[in-house]
Order: C-alpha cells, then sequence, then structure tokens
C-alpha cells in the first residue's frame, strides 16, 4: 500500500445532519463502506453515515466512530464463522422497525453492498413492508485491495478479463453454484474473497480443471488498512501461503498477480 498521510474523516456539521434526517427519515439507506480505508467511503456514503439515527453495522465495515452522531443508536449484527451472529432475518426486521418508528436507518457494510453483501435481499425486504431504500455503492474489495498493493486485475496485452468469485463454499460441495472446472480452462484474472479457508480446495481444482501449477498469486490481507500484508506465491503453493493468512483476504490468480517493484 502508498505510504501516504491517513484522511481525515470529521463530523458533520449539526445543520447538516438536521437537513439529511428531515429528508430521509422513515427511510433505510444501504451503504457500501468500501474495502477497510475510512477514507475510501464515498462522499454520499460518509454523510448517510454521519446523519444517521441508527446503524446497523457489519464487522468489515470501516472505522467511522469519529463521524457517527452521539445519539446514534448503533447496532452490531456482524456475522463471524463459527461464532455467535445475528441471522438475516432479524437484521431485516431491525431495519424496518427503526424506520417505522421514524428514523433514518443506514445499513453500514464492508465493500459494495450488493456484492456478497446480501444488499437486494434487505432492499426487498424493506420495499415489500413499504420502507423507501437508497443504495449507496461502495468500492469493492476484490479490485480495490490488490489495486492498491500493486496488482492490477486487467492489464493491456495480458489480460481481457476477470472473474471475481466467493470462496465461501468449497469446490465439490452440496452448496457451491461455482463452475471450477470452467475457471480452470479460462486464461483471465480470478479474484477471489471469502477464501482463506478453501483456498487450497480452490487453487486443486482449478489445476485439476487445466490451470498452470506455475500461474501466479498474490493474496492481500486486511487490504488498504495499516495492517495490510501482501505475499507473491503461484498457484501450486497457494494452499501452503494461506495456512498462515487471516481474514479478509483477497486473492488474485493470473498472470497479472506479479506486484509492480516498487510496491512490494
Amino acid at each position: 500500500m502508498t505510504d501516504l498521510p491517513p484522511v481525515t474523516v470529521r463530523p458533520l456539521p449539526s445543520e447538516t445532519i438536521s437537513d439529511i434526517r428531515g429528508q430521509l427519515r422513515g427511510t433505510v439507506a444501504l451503504v457500501g463502506g468500501g474495502p477497510g480505508d475510512p477514507g475510501l467511503i464515498s462522499y454520499r456514503g460518509y454523510q448517510y453515515v454521519g446523519a444517521a439515527d441508527v446503524i446497523l453495522i457489519d464487522h468489515l465495515a470501516p472505522d467511522l466512530s469519529s463521524i457517527i452522531p452521539a445519539d446514534c443508536d448503533v447496532i452490531d449484527v456482524a456475522k463471524l464463522p463459527y461464532r455467535k451472529s445475528v441471522a438475516q432475518e432479524k437484521i431485516n426486521s431491525t431495519l424496518v422497525e427503526h424506520a417505522e418508528a421514524g428514523q433514518f436507518v443506514v445499513r453500514l457494510k464492508g465493500g459494495d453492498p450488493f456484492i456478497f453483501g446480501r444488499g437486494l435481499e434487505e432492499q426487498e425486504y424493506c420495499e415489500d413492508q413499504h420502507v423507501s431504500v437508497t443504495v449507496v455503492p461502495g468500492i469493492t474489495s476484490p479490485i480495490a485491495v490488490p489495486e492498491t498493493a500493486g496488482v492490477s486485475v486487467t492489464q493491456r496485452g495480458v489480460t481481457h478479463d476477470f472473474t471475481v468469485v466467493s470462496g465461501h463454499v468449497p469446490p465439490g460441495h452440496p452448496k457451491s453454484l461455482v463452475n471450477w472446472d470452467a475457471l480452470g480452462h479460462m486464461r483471465g484474472t480470478i479474484c477471489i474473497i471469502m477464501g482463506v479457508k478453501n483456498g487450497g480446495a480452490i487453487a486443486q481444482a482449478l489445476m485439476d480443471a487445466g490451470r498452470d501449477p506455475e500461474t501466479p498469486a498474490f493474496v492481500t490481507q486486511e487490504g488498504t488498512t495499516s495492517n495490510e500484508q501482501s505475499i507473491a506465491t503461484t498457484l501450486a503453493s497457494l494452499g501452503q501461503v494461506l495456512e498462515n493468512v487471516n481474514p479478509p483476504a483477497v486473492i488474485v490468480i493470473g498472470d497479472v498477480a506479479v506486484p509492480r517493484p516498487h510496491a512490494e
């Protein structure tokens, strides 16, 4: 990650908070917080978080505590694997409950709310209950994290395509919706999120389908934050490398997955 001074995210003026709350009272905003760095949230997302009456927040959302109003009710609705988590049905009903009480409700997510974020489910539920929803897109980590670490997921003369895949479900699992065999036959870039646990099995499935074991792979943990760490490896060694990586992490596989020298 480029060594730049952190962006200071300042609270909104009280008049602005009142104006936004007045305009959006009784509604829900689904806000993408971006890949981790608080300075990468959109301006509209910043305004909505800074004016919310209620915020339902995920564990991957950026730390925006400095701009959250003092009277805002912050509700932790994190879903953590193998730990206590909040059911999606409860999240949906909580959004509607607070909106119907006349509050401006923000659902703050990491990345983009519609990229493996269940944003559509929440939007549909709210609208079925006649609650108006505003969507604020966010910078998605499968693209932003590699590029800040020195890897571009596309490159002229190298690849004409990239595929974003969830690694939450391993290859061969009855619930898997990914055609890993087809991905193994492709030449383009593969960007995997939520794939730390199953990365070794994914790499093996791609090699079994014909992907060259020496294909470059690049892993970035906690991208765009002060804790960012990256490792360059190969498809054959990916599983071993991931044994020492903790989520959240983005995995890039393909000929582009070689960082620029000054970015290492």
